[in-house]
């Protein structure tokens, strides 16, 4: 490509455009990955992002996604700074992207083969003690409608092991207080029951006839816990909760994360003899490695409980 046409790829805000034939070969991926896996749009989207990154750099070069080489994809991954989760995540979205041409046109030169996968360094999730999450669900004011939100979100999230983006996309219809369970749509539209317990049940009852109806101001809002403007809440506001109410406990603001009630339901279980493909299906997790992480979490507190109290430890 001549310098002349290289320079007409620059927009006015100076970023390098993407071809057209690019923009529809991601899109036309993105579709086929959502038909085919039912991936969350979350991921979809992070896909589609990854993958214009990288069509923007390669227009740099002269080259489109289909004409990119391996040593291009190399030196990619080698201009960019980003971290080795951020660097993994692109890689699993280009490999993906490349397969599906494979397969779809027999071939096909695959770019990214023999590229080397970044080492991902193995960190455990972050869980509490039992006594620091009695005082994290403690900490919200049920005398105010705002508190027995809180507190019917903390007790449920606990108690039930759901994801951030769960608790808060949960609809009001998902309850079945009768038989106690609740229905979850998880990742990639899959859909769990989950039993809720009693003390769950009895902070979701309180919430719904006392602090709900304020919040909803009259209208039948679609979502179980409303923010102020009786809307649905959002990831950001359920982790400026936990961060607030946790300081307000004495628990370290580094230990906390938007999962750390999910991470903390995990390990407890296992710590009082919970089954692992049991926990496998609580949690809605599609493979069962992804839950045995949990089991090296509950290692480590008991190697940590033996050298705290054992004559020897």
């Amino acid at each position: 490509m001549k310098a002349s046409n290289r320079k007409e790829q620059i927009s006015q805000e100076g970023q390098t455009s993407i071809a057209e034939a690019d923009e529809q070969e991601i899109a036309v991926f993105v579709e086929r990955v959502w038909s085919e896996d039912g991936l969350a749009e979350r991921t979809l989207e992070a896909y589609r992002q990854d993958l214009q990154t990288l069509a923007r750099w390669l227009a740099t070069r002269g080259r489109t996604l289909r004409t990119a080489r391996r040593e291009d994809l190399s030196a990619f991954h080698g201009s960019q700074p980003v971290a080795v989760r951020s660097m993994a995540r692109r890689q699993s979205a280009f490999r993906r992207f490349y397969a599906s041409l494979v397969r779809n046109e027999p071939g096909f030169d695959d770019p990214t083969l023999l590229i080397e996968r970044p080492k991902m360094p193995r960190s455990l999730p972050k869980a509490l003690a039992e006594r620091e999450v009695e005082g994290l669900l403690d900490a919200p004011d049920v005398s105010t409608t705002l508190g027995l939100r809180d507190r019917a979100m903390f007790e449920l999230m606990y108690a039930s092991g759901l994801r951030v983006s769960e608790l808060v996309e949960l609809p009001l219809a998902a309850l079945n207080p009768r038989q106690g369970v609740l229905r979850v749509t998880g990742k990639g539209g899959k859909d769990r029951l989950v039993p809720v317990g009693e003390v769950a049940l009895e902070r979701i009852q309180a919430y719904l006839t006392q602090a709900r109806p304020v919040l909803a101001k009259g209208r039948q809002p679609h979502a179980l816990f409303l923010s102020k403007r009786g809307e649905g809440m959002t990831r950001q506001m359920f982790w400026t909760l936990v961060k607030r109410y946790a300081v307000t406990v004495g628990i370290n603001a580094k230990r906390i994360s938007p999962h750390v009630l999910r991470h903390s339901f995990a390990t407890h279980l296992l710590n009082h003899g919970a089954d692992l493909r049991a926990l496998q299906m609580l949690l809605g997790h599609s493979a069962l490695s992804t839950t045995q992480i949990y089991t090296l979490v509950a290692k480590e507190g008991l190697k940590r409980l033996h050298a705290q109290h054992h004559p020897r430890g």
